[in-house]
């Protein structure tokens, strides 16, 4: 008999234990309207500023007059198969939805679940090693937590921080002629497509790493300008799911150049080439009558712009005025991919593409 050829085990891949990954794990836009349209109702409680009802990032309550708490929870399964990387996105997109209220974050609690019988305990204190890393940058302690035993490994944070209720900024607040901003390019989830089809070289995976690393403090600054009117950050719906969002919060229509939104590098080659991910298509199927497209629009356009979004950037509404100035000092502090692409203008809620 010959000799046999060896073959290698296939290597653990953390991703390969979740049947999703990242943002893109998180209930489609339709799904979540309908579980919560009939929740009881908050007026009951006057000092609650912020809860449920247009979807925005984090919950706030007035604790006296001039300050307010920001209190928001955000886990999801691995979206990259390094523990420590897993643990630093997870965190810096937990802590996001702080700094899109306007807050500043003053401690987090650890969301844990993993499946102990498959996954090394290195591994796993990896994972919360690499989120402490990011709130040890974004100055907060990781206080306590809570862990389970799960059939598949789930980490986040639960993340508490305080503002001046002056600076409270909502999805809701936008006004007829606010530019929008966007702070980070898109196209996180079709990395991720291609990071599980093992398609992402080394420069694109650093970029990958580097911009869902990024914690997007900039919004406590933005906050303090009277000319910023409305702030969420774009996460799991894509730029037009949460663009969406402002648009009904606000009462308005927002338009869009589908030129000026920022892409990662290789964002557009990923989605021409079909590395889409089931969480576009949902989101569109969610939000898509509410989108107004140019003739002869390609699919693979329309998706990217559905394309979830693991701790993305910022969308910013501010006085047109002031737009240039307040995206200048968005890139100076270090947000380079930052840009206006588009405008809020009267009209019934939707996103109009030019």
């Amino acid at each position: 008999m010959g000799d046999m050829q060896r073959v290698d085990p296939e290597p653990f891949r953390l991703t390969g234990l979740a049947h999703g990954g990242g943002c893109g794990c998180k209930l489609s836009p339709a799904v979540l309207r309908d579980l919560l349209a009939d929740q009881p109702a908050m007026s009951g409680f006057p000092d609650l500023l912020v809860g449920t009802e247009t979807g925005d990032d984090a919950a706030a309550y007035r604790i006296d007059g001039d300050t307010c708490v920001i209190a928001t929870t955000d886990f999801f399964m691995p979206v990259v198969d390094d523990p420590r990387d897993f643990g630093r996105i997870a965190a810096t997109n937990a802590i996001s939805d702080v700094y899109a209220m306007g807050g500043r974050p003053i401690m987090a609690l650890a969301v844990l679940g993993m499946p102990v019988d498959k996954i090394a305990p290195e591994m796993v204190r990896a994972i919360l090693n690499g989120g402490a890393s990011i709130c040890y940058e974004a100055g907060i302690p990781v206080a306590g937590g809570h862990s389970i035993d799960a059939p598949e490994p789930i980490y986040g944070l639960a993340v508490i921080g305080i503002c001046p209720t002056a600076d409270l900024r909502r999805n809701s607040g936008a006004k007829p002629g606010d530019a929008l901003i966007l702070t980070k390019g898109i196209g996180v989830g079709v990395y991720s497509s291609a990071f599980k089809k093992g398609d992402l070289d080394d420069a694109a995976y650093d970029e990958l790493i580097a911009t869902t690393t990024l914690l997007n403090r900039v919004g406590m600054d933005l906050a303090k300008d009277e000319s910023v009117h409305a702030i969420t950050d774009v996460t799991g719906f894509g730029i037009l799911g949460h663009g969406l969002e402002m648009a009904r919060g606000s009462g308005l229509r927002l338009r869009l150049s589908a030129d000026a939104v920022p892409l990662l590098a290789q964002a557009a080659a990923f989605a021409e080439g079909g590395y889409i991910t089931g969480a576009s298509h949902r989101n569109w199927a969610s939000y898509g009558e509410e989108v107004i497209l140019p003739d002869g629009f390609p699919d693979w356009r329309r998706l990217l712009l559905a394309d979830p979004q693991t701790s993305g950037g910022l969308l910013i509404a501010v006085a047109p005025d002031r737009a240039e100035a307040v995206l200048a000092d968005i890139i100076a502090a270090g947000y380079p991919a930052a840009a206006i692409i588009g405008y809020a203008e009267e009209g019934a809620p939707a996103i109009v593409i030019e």
